[in-house]
């Protein structure tokens, strides 16, 4: 296990973990340890541990405390000791683990063994023109980051869609710092590619990155920064991965999780026609050794160890059927993780046709929450996961719920199905279902013919008339196939309190303050390549509440331009299909161009949605949705 400290859900992201493992200030420890020589560290502030794990580089002779109450402890693997034994230390340097001690260099000095050199990890920190806030290095907008699976190998490219959401919040200036890693490790290019100076559309494409720099076909990583951002940390995208050599595979993903976690679930086992490839792709400068990441089929505690290191940010395919033989679908995979990647991709190949998405961060820090159980009768239904059900003559919709927690021991479920006019049409007892459980539920098996022939959707809730435990971090995979092409996609997401005005602890979440102010922002992009673009939009409510959404649709070009909006209206607990095309004009969506997308506000009720393009000929995209 990588022994660094990424996210909690009370406190967010560990800004100091993004400072040591961006990919530019690795390379500066590195150096900042070659000049250190044999060195004493001084911890102030507890990152010894990240420290060293990020950057093994490092001769440490041991670790210091101030703190008396941490004298014993062990950090980065020595046992530390009193501040006041730093003098006897025998070594060629002292360093403070910190960013910024510049006042603490003087005050130590006169503490440290005779002739050392006093280092801080200022010697580190990124050059002052990636800063967004040079005043105060720790500021999380100045390590806005994320990761990105990035292909372009002659039969698949990949498309990166996104916006200047930063604009909204005050931002002048913002610059996108772009380092391409190839499946090895090594460095393909670099480059800083200007943001629209509104909240415009970006859009970033494989096979231009490879003509712009002559490069040969690539499978790797991209790592992406934003410069001069405000109001928010995250770096927000949709992903499409499409055939380019006129085959019919089609598949997007949205990330906005740049976290690495000890566990990931949301695999599917692959089905008998079925190849699962999981692209593990190492976040980190320092490699990962050979065993340290396993799968397991999930509930059975025996993880079986990948065979194969990866080395830093390098990319490694691994078939889950040859490290987990004999398992198949509807059983599920977890990937021990140990902190070394960020959310990885899963590719599903089936005859001619490949599908990606991606796993989901496994909690460690949850329990079952007896709460749940006893929620107020105000609290309605209590927590929802919303997915679509597409229209059923065309498609089939599968829904398999999956653990999401370390400690989840049984999920005691029940799905309720709504037409998209807020009409519910049934409900299902899943039972309490195990960890280890492999149901996946056809929709085709719960309802009749006919039946949400234009669409509707379904929720899946908590339901404890036998028992079972909850913990509110309730998961699910959705699977979408096309009866006639076979072409499938899949997406999963977690489960929310939704629009109701009574709160549960941080339930129901809210884009702009606190219940009652439940609102909606969610990016939709266009069509590219003749692929016409559309979303799910899902209206659910645990509790009463407005009868109906008021909705608008914003048309906003590549500079950031409104253009044109349209208003929409969805019943409670209902849903609308909505293709760009049927709200705006051709001449309209030319002007907004590839780069455009349509903002979907409403500031009455929080919207779900998922969203996607159909290419016309059987093949589409889906996944959920992301907002700023």
């Amino acid at each position: 296990m990588l022994d660094i400290e990424t996210f909690d859900n009370l406190r967010g992201g560990n800004v100091a973990y993004k400072a040591l493992a961006h990919p530019v200030a690795a390379e500066g420890l590195q150096r900042l340890a070659a000049e250190a020589g044999r060195v004493a560290i001084f911890d102030p502030d507890g990152i010894a541990g990240p420290l060293l794990a990020l950057c093994p580089d490092f001769d440490a002779e041991g670790v210091y405390v101030q703190d008396s109450l941490a004298i014993g402890q062990l950090r980065g693997g020595h046992v530390a000791r009193a501040l006041t034994c730093l003098c006897a230390a025998e070594v060629e340097s002292v360093l403070i683990a910190a960013f910024d001690a510049g006042r603490a260099v003087e005050r130590l000095a006169r503490f440290a063994p005779p002739g050392a050199r006093m280092l801080t990890l200022d010697g580190a920190k990124l050059p002052e023109a990636m800063l967004t806030n040079a005043a105060r290095y720790l500021d999380p907008l100045n390590f806005a980051t994320n990761f990105v699976f990035f292909r372009e190998d002659g039969h698949f490219s990949t498309r990166l869609t996104t916006a200047n959401y930063w604009a909204g919040y005050g931002a002048k200036a913002v610059r996108f710092f772009c380092r391409l890693y190839g499946a090895t490790g090594e460095v393909l290019a670099q480059w800083e590619d200007p943001a629209p100076a509104g909240a415009g559309g970006f859009v970033l494409e494989s096979a231009a990155v490879r003509a712009r720099f002559g490069l040969g076909p690539f499978t790797g990583q991209l790592f992406l920064h934003a410069i001069g951002a405000a109001g928010h940390d995250v770096v927000k995208y949709a992903l499409d991965t499409y055939a380019a050599d006129n085959g019919a595979s089609l598949s997007c993903t949205h990330d906005a999780n740049a976290w690495p976690s000890e566990r990931f679930a949301g695999l599917p086992a692959p089905r008998a026609d079925e190849r699962v490839i999981l692209w593990v792709q190492n976040s980190h400068a320092v490699p990962v050794p050979a065993g340290a990441m396993a799968l397991d089929r999930m509930g059975a505690e025996a993880p079986v160890g990948i065979a194969a290191g990866v080395a830093p940010f390098a990319t490694l395919a691994v078939d889950v059927a040859a490290v987990l033989p004999g398992v198949s679908w509807p059983a599920q995979v977890e990937l021990r993780a140990g902190r070394h990647v960020v959310r990885p991709r899963y590719e599903v190949t089936r005859a001619a046709r490949t599908r990606i998405a991606h796993v989901n961060v496994e909690r460690a820090d949850l329990h079952g929450d007896a709460g749940i159980k006893a929620l107020h009768s105000e609290l309605g239904r209590g927590f929802l996961l919303p997915f679509p059900v597409l229209p059923r003559g065309r498609f089939k919709t599968i829904v398999q719920p999956t653990p999401m927690a370390v400690h989840e021991h049984n999920m005691p479920l029940r799905l309720d199905v709504f037409s998209a006019q807020g009409e519910k049409l049934a409900e299902r007892f899943l039972g309490v279902l195990p960890r280890g459980h492999c149901l996946a539920v056809d929709m085709d098996d719960v309802l009749r013919p006919g039946v949400l022939a234009d669409g509707g959707h379904a929720e899946l809730v908590y339901d404890f008339r036998e028992g079972g435990e909850a913990n509110g971090w309730l998961h699910a995979l959705f699977r979408f196939e096309d009866r006639a092409s076979g072409h499938a996609a899949e997406s999963s997401f977690g489960g929310h309190i939704f629009n109701t005005i009574m709160t549960y602890k941080n339930e129901p979440q809210s884009y702009t303050g606190k219940a009652p102010g439940l609102s909606t922002r969610l990016f939709l992009k266009l069509g590219f390549g003749g692929r016409q673009s559309f979303c799910v939009l899902i209206y659910p409510a645990s509790g009463p509440w407005l009868d109906f959404s008021s909705t608008a649709l914003e048309l906003y070009d590549a500079g950031g331009a409104l253009l044109a909006s349209a208003a929409l209206r969805i019943a409670c607990s209902g849903s609308a299909i909505v293709y760009p095309a049927q709200h705006f004009s051709v001449a309209e969506l030319s002007a907004a161009g590839e780069a455009g997308y349509v903002l979907i506000r409403d500031t009455t009720c929080r919207l779900f949605g998922f969203h996607g393009v159909d290419d016309g000929a059987g093949g589409f995209s889906f996944d959920h949705m992301f907002g700023f």
